[in-house]
């Protein structure tokens, strides 16, 4: 028997005129009406008598904009109580008294398949999603955290959303990995494979017959003040339990925050990458994840570092060091395992914001994989908001003006690749389109245009205008279109930009242009993509 109603029960503690909704779980989820631009709500989650959620929502007291979903899994068979903060007053009891179990998401119907959802840029089942988090790879499983408002879609309730892939394509979104407490709530941060057992949270003998090795990540607890903490996973990711003894790293200066924790294998230490204050990050070693002492500050920018070797042109016996930051600057230099000296830079490298590479890809594939947050993009009546990057591989180079890092589109993206299209030696004349029979909405684009006596090269997208410029005379792109977003790479990954755009009514989908003049298309290969998504809603 189900029983739900407002007023029905009160959160120990909590005023006797405190709103409710109080029932026995039988549903997998708990769902949960949202308004845009309704008043904050403050709810709490009691089990037993203990609050095991609390987090603010734009509660709908009439037709929901959209429904966000409780994991109730755990619950079944037992009473929660869900307590509004305050006197709430009859819009919060009605919001409340339309909290529906089920077995899925209620409004699900439409998932992956909504009017400007992209198609092959992961973007949350429901609410905000910002800086991508723990990125680490694991017996075949691509994880990706990210910071997560899951119940609205301005940014709030700091949580690490989380989704898992095989292949970089095709991701499916898990329950929530780490949630606020009583150290607040969780900003970025990243997460490596112990496989070493440094940290001592492995659980059964090691080398034991199915024994997994422990995935730890170390995140911000953004309380008053800033500090850093562990959670842990021994079943491959699909269960976190954190560090009892939170946080392992006290407030060091101003908001220290992001931390990025890489293995120092000649020093046989667990280095951290820590933004500290100003334009300063802190680098701190350990030898088990929870004991850290500080080694250096370096200055470079703000915000989410990440720190990670890199082969120069491919050489794995000439390594460099790189130290990243939230907007794309870096620096190119060594690291002794004690001392980061830096022989290049700043640079900048703006390309999405708060980037961070994975760990733990394996030495036989030996990529370094890229993921940003795509930000800055707005998504009318959608109930998401924000998306990542396409995964980019990163390589190292060595130029005139010293080394620099280059990035392309990673080469999973075949996977989703269909129809082909292709010109080869043809003039673009202004006037005319070569792209004119183009409808779909996804590609793959490679050019190579010579631009001649034309004044001005480049693509309308639905509208939205990407303009080539021409460095030795010559135009080299590769350029990925999905429904709300657009990355160009020049001059095979030594440049490159992500953004988000609207798609505008009755615009053309795909146009090649030239202007003043005629120029040539040396080649041009256009090729369309399939969603990624289960259920494809375009791109065919």
């Amino acid at each position: 028997m189900v029983a739900a109603a407002a007023g029905a029960g009160t959160q120990p503690g909590a005023a006797a005129s405190s709103p409710t909704w109080q029932a026995v779980v039988q549903k997998r989820v708990l769902n949960l009406p949202v308004k845009n631009g309704a008043a904050k709500t403050r709810l709490a989650v009691s089990l037993e008598g203990r609050v095991v959620e609390q987090f603010d929502i734009e509660l709908a007291d009439g037709r929901p904009d959209f429904w966000v979903g409780l994991d109730a899994a755990a619950w079944q068979a037992k009473t929660v109580l869900v307590t509004a903060g305050g006197q709430g007053g009859p819009a919060v009891s009605r919001g409340l008294a339309a909290i529906r179990q089920g077995d899925a998401l209620e409004g699900a119907d439409d998932l992956y398949r909504e009017k400007l959802r992209p198609q092959f840029h992961f973007s949350a089942r429901r609410g905000w999603l910002n800086d991508p988090n723990g990125l680490v790879y694991y017996k075949g499983d691509y994880h990706l955290f990210f910071q997560h408002n899951p119940f609205g879609i301005q940014w709030d309730n700091m949580t690490w959303g989380h989704a898992v892939s095989h292949d970089l394509m095709h991701w499916e979104q898990c329950p929530d990995a780490i949630k606020p407490d009583r150290l607040g709530t969780v900003f970025s941060g990243s997460a490596v494979v112990d496989w070493r057992r440094t940290s001592g949270f492995q659980s059964g003998p090691s080398g034991q017959s199915g024994t997994e090795w422990p995935i730890v990540c170390t995140y911000t607890s953004a309380g008053n003040p800033f500090t850093q903490s562990l959670a842990y996973s021994n079943d491959r990711g699909r269960s976190w339990t954190k560090y009892e003894h939170n946080p392992v790293l006290g407030c060091v200066a101003g908001g220290n925050r992001d931390p990025k924790v890489v293995w120092h294998a000649p020093s046989k230490t667990w280095i951290m990458a820590l933004y500290l204050s100003g334009n300063d990050y802190g680098l701190f070693a350990s030898p088990d994840l929870k004991h850290w002492t500080q080694l250096q500050r370096v200055a470079l920018g703000q915000e989410c570092p990440d720190f990670f070797a890199m082969p120069l042109d491919g050489n794995p016996k000439d390594l460099r060091w790189v130290l990243t930051g939230a907007g794309g600057e870096y620096l190119v230099g060594r690291f002794d395992g004690r001392r980061f000296t830096a022989e290049a830079g700043p640079l900048a490298s703006p390309f999405g914001y708060a980037a961070q590479t994975y760990s733990d890809i394996p030495p036989e594939d030996g990529r370094r994989i890229q993921v940003a947050w795509l930000r800055g993009g707005t998504y009318p009546g959608m109930p998401f908001n924000q998306q990542m990057t396409f995964p980019c591989e990163l390589t190292l180079r060595s130029t005139p003006a010293g080394p620099r890092l280059y990035r392309m589109p990673a080469k999973e993206i075949e996977l989703l690749r269909a129809r082909t299209h292709s010109w080869s030696d043809v003039p673009l004349v202004p006037g005319e389109n070569p792209l004119a029979a183009l409808v779909r909405d996804l590609y793959d684009i490679e050019a190579e245009i010579l631009p001649g006596a034309a004044s001005e090269v480049g693509f309308h997208v639905f509208g939205t205008r990407v303009t080539l410029k021409a460095g030795d005379g010559r135009i080299k792109l590769r350029m990925l279109v999905d429904r709300t977003s657009i990355e160009w790479f020049r001059d095979d990954g030594r440049e490159s930009h992500a953004f988000c755009y609207l798609p505008a009514p009755g615009s053309q989908p795909l146009e090649l242009y030239a202007k003043g003049g005629a120029a040539r298309i040396v080649s041009l290969v256009v090729r369309q993509l399939r969603s990624a998504w289960p259920s494809p809603a375009g791109g065919q």
